[in-house]
């Protein structure tokens, strides 16, 4: 069964039908041909799939595409301004918080809804922020940092 919803995509007035059964990850990565954000555990644990729904960090593998209906999604393909990165971007680049990439835009897209709430938040702050979002490559403390840069700015 298809579900008419409206809904703005990294700053653009979406009118979209969906399947009812569809998550919100799916329809990005299949629909709209965005695929930064990954299906990684499928089970909301990784955090691989964080975007901003309404501005505040969300598992897209467990909400319904026709949940998005009336709201704002942004992914980590919204968050540069054409070539230019966004701050946070780039900080994750230049503190060397990326290894394999795989859970960089879920980690990213976790840290820009915290700071959108709280642009100084503590160390602490941050490591329960992306709490919820796996990295096998880093470590955790360049992530940190690179967040930690851009809340000190």
């Amino acid at each position: 069964m298809k579900y008419k919803i409206n809904f703005t995509l990294n700053n653009e007035r979406i009118e979209h039908e969906v399947d009812t059964n569809k998550t919100l990850l799916r329809m990005l990565r299949d629909e709209f041909d965005l695929t930064g954000a990954k299906e990684g555990c499928g089970q909301g644990e990784c955090g691989a799939c964080t975007i901003l729904l309404d501005g505040k960090p969300v598992n897209s593998c467990l909400v319904l595409a026709v949940d998005a209906d009336g709201k704002d999604i942004l992914t980590i393909e919204g968050l540069s301004n054409g070539t230019e990165l966004d701050e946070l971007q780039a900080s994750f680049i230049t503190n060397g918080a990326l290894q394999c990439g795989y859970c960089t835009p879920g980690m990213v897209m976790a840290a820009k809804g915290l700071l959108n709430e709280n642009p100084h938040p503590t160390e602490e702050e941050v490591v329960e922020a992306i709490s919820g979002n796996l990295c096998r490559c880093t470590g955790y403390k360049k992530i940190v940092k690179a967040i930690m840069e851009i809340a000190e700015k």
